[in-house]
């Protein structure tokens, strides 16, 4: 084949041009800044929390007086209030120009599983409150997470980006007559920046790159011939998944219905402390003491260690938070199966812990 395609002519057949539009992103969900905070700050879940916190709890900015700057950083919700919107709109309008609002304010719907909408995404309190306006009363960690959650609310409630969109079908063989080989190649430009005048997340480094976006192509027409420079064949092979980041343990966890988004940031503060896992080039490795723990907890308790056991349970807590499940009945199915599965394992688990005793 490499042979023929170097004697080859390349004409192009087909020339498609067109617009694809991008949204901006919702709004910070505790899950979301986690994983964009790890991506672009390189917080751990931890510390993104901590900060958020302070933010939270008030900060003193002068003649204002101590002010909480974002609401309340543990939520699964994406709800935002209109009041908060109304005023974002009047900003955007009054920075940008009217071309960068949408006609109506985005309604954004929360997919996580089990989600509680008691609160609001994560914003800020006051979009007038400019992170550059007010920095030299926060400590750095604090001015870039603020910046960071004052920039995707903002551009969440921009209108969409526009790209020029562009696809050019190749045939080469031969001979005009015998061209049975078929290439294609994409490209896209930005028309109009919309929201992304603003702010675009971090991209996630486990999804290949989108090769299209910013590939200029040359003003091609059907009938062209073409050139050949070159030649690069190359052979893909399917990879393994890669290790977990903080920011894809999150995401995970998030997507299973495991936890809340008050227990994200401990949950991954856990493996690490107790060295179930350690951290290399940003991925989580398990640890020999992680692997043992795994093994042992999945050989005994092979139900509760099921991610769909624990999703379940905190369905059921929802409901009894609810009202509409009696939390007594509910916990004593699980805790009395639970509880001889607990004695039968540390029967079996103890003569291990013996034989390593003396093996010392």
């Amino acid at each position: 084949h490499l042979d023929v395609l170097r004697r080859s002519q390349y004409l192009v057949t087909d020339v498609k041009r067109g617009e694809r539009q991008r949204k901006p992103s919702a709004p910070f969900t505790t899950s979301t800044l986690q994983q964009e905070a790890s991506r672009r700050l390189g917080y751990t879940a931890r510390r993104t929390m901590q900060i958020a916190q302070q933010l939270y709890e008030g900060i003193d900015i002068g003649a204002e007086g101590s002010i909480g700057l974002i609401t309340y950083m543990r939520t699964d919700s994406l709800h935002v209030s209109p009041q908060a919107q109304t005023e974002t709109r009047h900003y955007v309008k009054e920075r940008y120009g009217s071309e960068f609002l949408p006609h109506r304010a985005p309604i954004y719907k929360t997919k996580a599983k089990g989600a509680q909408e008691a609160h609001e995404a994560i914003r800020p309190t006051g979009v007038s409150r400019e992170p550059d306006a007010i920095r030299k009363y926060l400590t750095s960690d604090q001015y870039r997470l603020y910046n960071l959650i004052w920039q995707r609310f903002v551009a969440s409630q921009m209108a969409s980006a526009v790209y020029n969109t562009l696809r050019v079908d190749i045939h080469a063989g031969l001979s005009a007559d015998q061209a049975p080989y078929e290439f294609r190649v994409s490209g896209s430009t930005i028309k109009f920046s919309g929201f992304l005048v603003l702010y675009e997340d971090t991209r996630d480094e486990d999804l290949e790159q989108d090769e299209d976006e910013g590939r200029i192509l040359p003003d091609l027409a059907p009938g062209e011939l073409l050139d050949l420079v070159d030649l690069l064949p190359e052979q893909h092979f399917t990879q393994p998944p890669p290790r977990y980041t903080e920011a894809s343990l999150v995401r995970t966890l998030e997507e299973f219905g495991i936890g809340r988004p008050s227990t994200y940031a401990p949950t991954v503060a856990v493996i690490l402390d107790r060295e179930y896992v350690r951290k290399h080039d940003k991925r989580l490795i398990p640890t020999e003491t992680g692997r043992i723990v795994n093994d042992l907890l999945t050989e005994h308790f092979p139900e509760v260690m099921d991610y769909r056991f624990t999703a379940r349970m905190e369905d059921q807590l929802d409901s009894v938070a609810e009202g509409h499940l009696d939390w007594r009945p509910m916990l004593s199915r699980f805790y009395h199966p639970f509880e001889k599965q607990l004695k039968q394992a540390r029967q079996a688990i103890e003569p291990v812990k013996a034989e390593e005793k003396i093996g010392r």
